[in-house]
């Protein structure tokens, strides 16, 4: 009995540990945000004598936050709408027909799953060029889309799979048309997959900053993120105080959000991708 409690203590101790390691940064952000320039670079370790609130008043002036906020809040409902909607009918389709065709373009939409960003970011430059997209908040999102698509049919096909298929052919003797069978039958058993995907693609697009950089010339549709990139100065002369309490006031949304809906993930992934 004693060997097992001295077990539960170190498995406690080590759990405790790696949560404060892993926590660090933002603790460190935290307590470096409410000190001067000054303070910051003598030593970051030290905790302020006097916490500066007026640091986070600054920032939030400099960056107009609330601004960059309601940027980013559009790219990020256009992005997961369109991607929750497109992928979840496409993956409807392809767990229903069993065909090669069907096959073939389920493993098209994996495959692209393998390919980095980095290698067509320029070519996705020249095509919102093209297309007159660039530069604009609405073509960021439906970029998003095209970039979030696959992962979410590969999760949504999976856990579509899993739908028992004499639910279809109950509807259609009722005279359910495909669309609404799909979104009155379908679609409201894909809840927890679905959360899951709005929340991964949510703080994908919440905390991305090179796509924005790339689509965004003009400073008043820059994101949260990309906002904070014009308080690092040139030389390093880079104004800290206001770059960390931005980050904080920028995380703080992410954090509620997925505190709310987190108990979704697992659950979601766990019958959905599982299953394929």
């Amino acid at each position: 009995m004693k060997m097992k409690a001295w077990i539960s203590i170190l498995v406690l101790f080590i759990l405790v540990t790696y949560s404060l390691f892993s926590l660090s940064p933002i603790i460190l952000a935290i307590i470096n945000s409410g000190k001067t320039q000054g303070e910051i670079l003598t030593n970051i370790l030290a905790i302020p004598q006097n916490f500066k609130w007026s640091n986070y008043v600054v920032a939030f002036e400099k960056i107009k936050f609330t601004r960059s906020f309601f940027n980013t809040l559009l790219v990020v409902v256009i992005g997961c709408t369109g991607i929750v909607l497109f992928s979840s009918i496409a993956a409807y389709k392809l767990a229903r027909v069993k065909s090669k065709l069907s096959n073939f373009y389920y493993g098209l939409f994996v495959f692209s799953m393998l390919i980095p960003f980095h290698s067509i970011m320029i070519s996705l430059v020249r095509i919102a060029n093209v297309t007159k997209i660039q530069g604009s908040l609405i073509g960021l999102g439906i970029i998003y889309i095209g970039l979030g698509v696959p992962m979410a049919i590969f999760l949504y096909t999976g856990f579509t799979r899993s739908i028992p298929v004499e639910l279809d052919e109950a509807a259609r003797i009722d005279g359910c048309s495909d669309l609404r069978l799909f979104f009155s039958i379908i679609f409201p058993q894909l809840k927890p997959i679905t959360i899951t995907i709005i929340i991964t693609n949510a703080l994908w697009m919440w905390n991305d900053f090179l796509l924005p950089l790339l689509m965004l010339p003009n400073s008043k549709n820059y994101t949260i993120l990309l906002s904070t990139n014009i308080l690092f100065g040139q030389y390093g002369n880079n104004d800290w105080p206001s770059i960390l309490s931005v980050l904080i006031m920028a995380m703080l949304p992410v954090i509620v959000f997925y505190i709310i809906l987190q108990k979704w993930i697992l659950k979601g992934i766990s019958e959905g991708a599982l299953k394929q």
